[in-house]
């Protein structure tokens, strides 16, 4: 990996978890994302509510993994 970018590339199709910064924890199969670390995640879940797909802003985003 030679960019930052590049670790969520190879992330995506997989399931992640995302923590936001009001402190939701959304779980869901990255889908896509830009250079703004704005997501789509499909299947998507915040604790124990299905969500299905989301987009999620990037500056809301503190961490995925």
């Amino acid at each position: 990996m030679e960019r930052p970018l590049d670790a969520l590339n190879a992330l995506k199709g997989k399931e992640v978890n995302v923590l936001l910064k009001d402190g939701t924890k959304l779980t869901g199969k990255l889908e896509a994302f830009d250079i703004h670390t704005n997501v789509v995640l499909s299947e998507a879940t915040a604790g124990s509510d299905k969500i299905g797909q989301i987009f999620v802003r990037g500056d809301m985003v503190t961490y995925i993994n």
